[in-house]
């Protein structure tokens, strides 16, 4: 293995060489596919270290038998100095067991490549554009938003570990109704702090008392001159100026969180430049819009309900259940007609696009998937798009329904709970489970100092590390060592098989675009490193000190210290930092 090249990447390579080695034979013929070929540890560890379906991949395009084209491939893997023993396994998947040394080998790479260990080239330095939170611009970052929030923003930084250049995007709904209802409550708060009594805010408008320091900032501005004016007079102004407000809270909020996008999208200003016009005018000449009128509502049909001829996008070419309008009756753009022309422009910069919504935007899903679909495949391959969804979260206290913000009017802030939890904790919390399942948000129990919270199971790992670290060299002067490794045992080296996975979960998450895989393995790793520390409690042999054996505690700590540096930059992926006293 050369320096970089980690373990699995390592024997990813020397499968590919034997492959290459039995084309040359002749055993099997060129240019089989070899794309859904995967080299990682089987699922019962009693079967060895490494696992491969290339037999079974290969088998049929090559016109063999799935164990014949096996037994040449062990024949050939057999030949490695690394490999101790390779069997074939069911209809014909590959099983190794790999020398001690070679494990060894992959332990010191860890040191090696420190906080690099793990990062991949698989992205290939494509870019990938992230969308994520674009919460409307109307109030404070509240609980609904802090999931997908977490999940864009760690796969963010995945992506770009893995290889990737990323662009990270959020879309500022400034253009709909719920702006002009922010321009309405802004309003009241700003004839508010010119003294007048305004009574209670009227029903439809934003109550939450984060627009009072927006509405001083307007009569310190604006003075009295629009406190009794026709709303033609100031609803765009103060749209503007209370949106303006409200993206400087959010990415407060957001600052909170550690997060930072490098793009802010502005729907007004898409729509002001044309871009929606020059999407229908390209979808027209490709024959993709066209007028046209709905379909009655399915069911009973309301008394109101009128036929109108509206442009519509052929978004049932693309596998969608029905044609989608990109206009209302009354000209302006639907929510989707917008959208579609965003996307067409955020892949003009991009080669492929990741959105992160709420699962209350299902609905939405095949229709914005289509238009990118007949928008970006016109001359070739679309561009790749994926939408996750992430449920919303429910918060707790002690098991019961958190009350609502006073602040926000509606919702508990997330500002409130980064106050009281902390950042890591809301972080790792979020990527506890993945972001299409129910979570809840337990203010207790996500503070909790023990094994069943994820979170602390994992920071107390690395700080268990460096305490073990400290107790060396107080004790004996005992630091690190990578001299005498072979003296390390068999149920250290498991500790090194399970650390030596990492780059290969890396690569895999970023490829599934799940984020959450980080957070699951590094309780795995976790996990393995209390279990065997226990060890020592019973049994003085196994403490990773011993006065008696300087050599052996010198491999044992190198063994800590690596796995502490495996869980910091498993953390640092997250966006959580490794904290080393607890």
């Amino acid at each position: 293995m050369s320096k970089t090249e980690t373990l699995y990447a390592a024997f990813a390579g020397h499968l590919s060489a034997a492959l290459d080695a039995l084309e040359a034979a002749g055993t099997l013929p060129g240019g089989l596919k070899r794309g859904a070929i995967t080299v990682e540890p089987p699922r019962d560890p009693s079967h060895g270290d490494l696992s491969t379906n290339a037999a079974m991949v290969l088998a049929k395009p090559a016109g063999m038998k799935p164990r014949d084209l096996a037994e040449a491939l062990v024949a050939e893997l057999s030949k490695l100095d690394s490999v101790t023993s390779a069997e074939i396994a069911g209809p014909g998947f590959i099983n190794l067991r790999l020398s001690s040394a070679t494990w060894l080998t992959e332990l010191r790479a860890i040191a090696g490549l420190g906080a690099d260990y793990g990062r991949s080239s698989m992205g290939g330095g494509s870019t990938v554009n992230i969308e994520y939170v674009s919460a409307n611009p109307t109030g404070p970052m509240h609980m609904g938003h802090c999931r997908g929030a977490v999940v864009g923003d760690a796969l963010a930084t995945l992506l770009e570990f893995a290889g990737h250049k990323v662009i990270k995007e959020y879309y500022v709904n400034d253009a709909g109704a719920q702006v002009q209802v922010l321009a309405r409550s802004a309003h009241v708060r700003y004839r508010e702090a010119l003294g007048q009594d305004v009574g209670a805010i009227p029903e439809g408008l934003y109550p939450g008392e984060y627009l009072i320091p927006v509405g001083q900032q307007l009569a310190a501005e604006f003075g009295d001159r629009y406190a009794a004016a026709p709303e033609s007079e100031w609803l765009v102004l103060f749209r503007e100026k209370a949106v303006a407000a409200m993206l400087v809270m959010i990415k407060e909020d957001l600052g909170l969180l550690g997060i930072h996008h490098d793009l802010f999208s502005s729907e007004a200003e898409l729509q002001a430049s044309g871009k929606p016009d020059e999407a229908e005018s390209w979808l027209r000449a490709k024959g993709l819009v066209y007028d046209g009128v709905l379909e009655a509502p399915k069911g009973k049909t309301p008394d109101d309900w009128e036929p109108v001829e509206l442009p519509l996008f052929k978004s049932t070419a693309f596998g969608d259940d029905q044609d989608r309008p990109i206009k209302k009756s009354d000209g302006t753009w639907t929510y989707f007609g917008a959208d579609l022309a965003y996307h067409f422009q955020k892949a003009q910069s991009a080669d492929a696009l990741v959105d992160i919504w709420g699962a209350d935007h299902a609905g939405t899903v095949k229709r914005i998937k289509a238009a990118v679909a007949a928008m970006t495949g016109a001359d070739g391959e679309p561009t790749p798009f994926e939408i996750k969804l992430v449920q919303m979260v429910q918060l707790l206290r002690d098991g019961e329904p958190v009350k609502m913000s006073k602040r926000s009017g509606n919702f508990v802030t997330l500002a409130e709970v980064v106050t009281e939890v902390g950042k890591d904790v809301v972080r790792f919390t979020m990527l506890t489970r993945k972001p299409e399942a129910q979570m809840d948000f337990d203010f207790a129990k996500v503070v909790e100092a023990s094994k069943d919270n994820p979170v602390f199971y994992v920071q107390y790992a690395n700080a268990r590390v460096h305490s073990t670290l400290r107790k060396g060299l107080a004790e004996g002067g005992f630091t690190p060592s990578g001299d005498h490794l072979e003296l390390l045992g068999e149920e250290e080296l498991e500790l090194v098989k399970l650390a030596a996975q990492f780059p290969r979960i890396v690569e895999a998450a970023a490829a599934a675009r799940e984020p959450h895989r980080i957070a699951f393995y590094l309780g795995d790793v976790a996990a393995a490193f209390h279990g065997y520390w226990n060890l020592g409690n019973d049994r003085v042999e196994k403490r990773f000190v011993n006065a008696q054996d300087a050599n052996l505690t010198g491999a044992r700590l190198f063994l800590a210290a690596q796995i502490g540096q495996l869980v910091r930059n498993g953390l640092a992926l997250l966006g959580v930092e490794a904290v080393e006293e607890m």
